[in-house]
């Protein structure tokens, strides 16, 4: 029974990891206008992501432009964007091997052992692509906090964290927190199984009894002879 709650949980926290990893890679709020010093027009905001740029003005009109070029990104954007896409892949592929590897399908057939290295398989993609997500995140994350506080940079090209970043950290976490749910689900299935076979049956025990108790040794036949 705690084996197949392990294998929903971990089939759960895996489906809204890949949504949120999908989630994240199409969001343009990776930086958001930062409203200080003499930058205080509030009713406009600057969106920017890995594919677009975004300008809402208050909160009724906003206007997106896709980049030109790839070049036109920063350094740290453009690994998130190979990143992400990388990681959405993974997490699609880690989430449909978990169907499969569920003891409540049969297209893999009525073997537990290769179910259970199914749903290993895909626990270790799934903490894989958590690691994956929280590289660009942080890296874009950190991009942000040395801008903002670099004399240098001017006051209106600095940014603030925006909101796919928070929902990336929390996206790697489930998916972390979900691969380790099917990693835990295969060690469970593999002490219940050596305890299985390490202890006989009582049936087994019974039977054995009661032939040792009908054929008699061969000491107790020579005394009758």
């Amino acid at each position: 029974m705690a084996t197949h709650a392990l294998e929903i949980a971990g089939l759960f926290l895996g489906g809204v990891g890949m949504v949120g990893t999908v989630a994240v890679t199409v969001m343009p709020q990776w930086r958001v206008s930062a409203f200080i010093e003499n930058n205080i027009v509030v009713f406009e905001n600057f969106w920017e992501g890995l594919w677009m740029n975004c300008v809402r003005q208050a909160n009724i009109r906003m206007q997106c432009k896709i980049y030109d070029s790839l070049l036109a990104l920063s350094p740290d954007l453009q690994a998130a964007r190979g990143l992400m896409c990388a990681a959405s892949v993974m997490s699609f592929l880690a989430f449909m091997m978990a169907i499969l590897g569920m003891k409540c399908t049969r297209c893999t057939g009525d073997n537990e052992k290769v179910k259970a290295h199914i749903l290993l398989t895909a626990g270790i993609i799934f903490i894989v692509t958590g690691m994956v997500v929280l590289i660009p995140v942080s890296w874009v994350a950190n991009a942000i906090i040395r801008d903002f506080y670099n004399p240098i940079v001017n006051v209106a090209q600095k940014r603030e964290l925006g909101e796919a970043l928070y929902i990336g950290w929390t996206t790697a976490l489930v998916l972390i927190v979900g691969g380790a749910l099917f990693c835990c689900n295969f060690c469970c299935n593999e002490k219940s199984s050596s305890y299985r076979y390490s202890i006989p049956s009582h049936r087994t025990t019974q039977r054995s009894y009661h032939m040792e108790k009908k054929s008699p040794s061969v000491y107790s036949r020579s005394q009758y002879v």
